[in-house]
C-alpha cells in the first residue's frame, strides 16, 4: 500500500503522524511511504532521517494526496485537505467530528474512509489511540493552568504549591479518566489541594486508593460543582464521551461563583467543551477572559510538545497503520470489532452513532457497510 504522511497545517500543530522508525517498519513489510518535505522538522526528524528509513520525500503535498491510498495524519483534515481527498481513500487521524459540523458535512461529501483514532477500542473497551495524547494533555493542563495563574499572564497570582505559611492553590478536575488522572497527578505533585470529580463510583474508589492525601475524590453533580467553584483557583475540564460532544458541566452563570483571575483549562474543547463559555483557541492566542475568568482552550495542546507527542502517538497508532496497510481497510476492520468502531464515515454514510446524533444525520451501523 502507498501511505502518505503530509505535514500538519493546523495552526501551531508541530507533530507529525509517523516517526522514521514507523516508516522503516512499513517499508520492511513491502509498503511505500511518502513523507512531505520538512514535515517532521518540528518533531526533531529531518528529511534525511526519513529517507534513510526508506521514505520518499515529496515537496508537492497535492501529489501526496493524489498518490497515497492511505493518508496518516495527526489532526482533522483542514478545508484544503478535504478538497484533496478522493473517494475510497483511507484517512486515518483524529477527527472529532461531533464538535465540528462543517468538517463533518465536508468530509461526508468525499466518500472516503474516515477512520478516527479517538473511537477505536481495544479488548478492554479502552481507547488506545486517545490515551497517549490524553496523558500529554492532562499533564499539560495543570502545567498551563499553573502558568496562567501567574499575575503577569492574567491570573490571580497564585502559586499552586504554595509555600510554608501560605495556603496552596486549589484545583478542581472534572472527570476521572486519562486526562483527569494525569492532570491530578501533576497538580498533586506540585502540592496543590485537588478535588477530582466523576460519576463512576468504581473509578472514584480506584482514584482514592492511588492518589496522595492532598487529593479528594467527589461524586460529580451540579450542586457539588457549584459548591467548589468559589474555592478553586484552577478548573480542568477533562470529561469524555467517546465520539460525542462533551456534556456542559459549567454554565456561564456559574462563572460568577469563581474568584476573578481564576483559570479554566478545558481539555474537552476539541469535543465541544464541558464549559459553556469555552471556544477553541490556538497556541498563538491561547487564552481569553469571560466575566473575569481566564479561559485556556487550545484544541491541540500536545502540539506544543511535538517531540514527546509524536513518539507517544506513533507508539500507539503504528500497529493499526500496519494492519490497515497489510490487510486493506475492509479486512482490517472486519477482523477486529474494536478497530471497526474507528470507522466514522464511508461512501457518504455516517457510521458513528454519536456523530450522526450530534447533527441529526442518518446513521448506518458499521457492520452494515462492512457486510
Amino acid at each position: 500500500m502507498i501511505v502518505g504522511v503530509p505535514r500538519e497545517i493546523k495552526t501551531n500543530e508541530n507533530r507529525i503522524a509517523m516517526t522514521p522508525g514507523g516508516v522503516e517498519l512499513l517499508v520492511s513489510k513491502g509498503h511505500q511511504v511518502i513523507v512531505e518535505h520538512d514535515g517532521g522538522l518540528n518533531s526533531g526528524y529531518t528529511n534525511k532521517m526519513y529517507a534513510d528509513s526508506g521514505a520518499s520525500i515529496e515537496t508537492d503535498v497535492e501529489a501526496i494526496w493524489a498518490t497515497a491510498e492511505m493518508i496518516v495524519k495527526v489532526k482533522e483534515p483542514q478545508a484544503v485537505e478535504i478538497a484533496h481527498t478522493r473517494p475510497g481513500q483511507i484517512v486515518f487521524t483524529y477527527f472529532h467530528f461531533a464538535a465540528d459540523k462543517d468538517l463533518t458535512l465536508g468530509f461526508l461529501k468525499t466518500n472516503a474512509w474516515a477512520v478516527a483514532y479517538e473511537t477505536i477500542e481495544n479488548k478492554a473497551h479502552k481507547l488506545p489511540l486517545l490515551e497517549p495524547m490524553s496523558e500529554v494533555a492532562g499533564r499539560m493542563a495543570t502545567q498551563e493552568g499553573a502558568r496562567f495563574l501567574e499575575h503577569n499572564n492574567g491570573g490571580r497570582g497564585v502559586l499552586l504549591g504554595g509555600v510554608p505559611g501560605v495556603h496552596p492553590g486549589t484545583v478542581m478536575v472534572l472527570g476521572g479518566g486519562i486526562v483527569g488522572t494525569h492532570a491530578t497527578k501533576i497538580a498533586a505533585g506540585m502540592g496543590a489541594h485537588v478535588y477530582i470529580l466523576d460519576i463512576n463510583l468504581d473509578r472514584l474508589r480506584e482514584l482514592d486508593d492511588i492518589m496522595p492525601k492532598n487529593v479528594t475524590t467527589l461524586y460529580s453533580s451540579p450542586a457539588t460543582i457549584r459548591e467548589l467553584l468559589p474555592k478553586v483557583d484552577l478548573v480542568v475540564g477533562a470529561v469524555l464521551l467517546p465520539g460525542a460532544k462533551a456534556p456542559r458541566l459549567i454554565t456561564r452563570e456559574m462563572l460568577s461563583l469563581m474568584k476573578k483571575g481564576s483559570v479554566i483549562v478545558d481539555v474537552a474543547v476539541d469535543q465541544g467543551g464541558c464549559v459553556e463559555t469555552c471556544k477553541p483557541t490556538t497556541h498563538e492566542n491561547p487564552t481569553f477572559f469571560v466575566d473575569g475568568i481566564l479561559h485556556y482552550c487550545v484544541a491541540n495542546m500536545p502540539g506544543a510538545v511535538p517531540y514527546t507527542s509524536t513518539i507517544a502517538l506513533t507508539n500507539a497508532t503504528l500497529p493499526y497503520v500496519v494492519k490497515l496497510a497489510n490487510n486493506g481497510v475492509e479486512n482490517a476492520l472486519k477482523s477486529d470489532a474494536g478497530f471497526a468502531l474507528g470507522l466514522n464515515m464511508i461512501d457518504g454514510k455516517v457510521t458513528c452513532k454519536a456523530v450522526a446524533e450530534a447533527f441529526g444525520l442518518e446513521y448506518t451501523p458499521v457492520d452494515q457497510v462492512l457486510s
